[in-house]
């Protein structure tokens, strides 16, 4: 079996070099999520010596349909850094994520730490500042996105970029839940949902989230982004693309691709 190491840098390098790597999930033992997020973790670390800011957390397979294709009973998390973090309407160089899809998200900004022993929705409801309307524009370091669960996680969860929009909402004028989401690709609809697509509701979501890390000894803190997970199917996207994403009672976000 390779080691967490080898097989983080080859990951590494597959961005860097712009060239995706066939899967690796052949050289982790089956079904060990443990270590595909050692994989993961050896790059996080790898990535902060290099400067880079952790800035939150994403949440990926949080569609029950995902799961069970994957073969999996729960999500996944990976890390946000602070370049990865687009704004609304901001061009997206060519080339800047090697083959990018995208999914509509609620994004969630916390005001206090979530350190306590099995956080509840409540607690989660009272340590978020506000949501704010998001992409993901997720990737792979995979070629064909031919992935399975362990070579999603080692690959820090097909993290890219995440846009986010406005305006900023208080979770008390929000029902998460029955958020409505329409997403358009220079006009022409390419996804459609609501909040109850990501496990019920967001909340739900980051709540599981927020336990996770927690039972990792790495709890969410005030400032965290938490990019709760798709409302509707992944898409894909392309360059010279324009992407809008209207969520119900939230607002609206755009990500745009360059050609250059």
């Amino acid at each position: 079996m390779a080691n967490a190491d080898e097989l983080a840098r080859r990951l590494r390098e597959a961005g860097e070099n712009r060239a995706p790597i066939p899967p690796i999930r052949d050289e982790l033992s089956e079904g060990d999520l443990d270590a595909a997020y050692a994989v993961q973790n050896v790059n996080t670390q790898h990535w902060i010596r290099q400067g880079r800011r952790p800035v939150g957390r994403k949440i990926g397979l949080t569609a029950k349909a995902v799961q069970k294709q994957l073969g999996v009973d729960q999500p996944d998390f990976g890390v946000l850094f602070a370049d990865l973090c687009v704004g609304d309407g901001e061009e997206i160089a060519a080339g800047r994520v090697l083959q990018p899809r995208v999914e509509a998200e609620v994004a969630l900004v916390l005001e206090h730490d979530l350190k306590q022993e099995q956080p509840t929705v409540a607690d989660v409801i009272r340590a978020t500042a506000y949501a704010l309307p998001a992409i993901e524009v997720v990737d792979s370091r995979i070629a064909g996105w031919d992935i399975s669960i362990l070579d999603t996680i080692a690959d820090n969860a097909s993290s890219g970029l995440f846009v986010l929009g406005g305006p900023p909402r208080r979770l008390a004028d929000l029902d998460l839940r029955l958020c409505g989401m329409v997403m358009e690709c220079d006009g022409d609809q390419i996804s459609v949902g609501a909040g109850a697509a990501c496990l019920g509701n967001p909340l739900n979501a980051a709540t599981w989230l927020a336990r996770k890390m927690v039972e990792v000894g790495m709890p969410l803190q005030a400032g965290d982004i938490i990019m709760t997970g798709a409302l509707g199917p992944m898409a894909p996207a392309s360059p010279g693309k324009v992407v809008e994403a209207r969520i119900g009672g939230l607002g609206s976000v755009r990500a745009i691709f360059g050609t250059e």
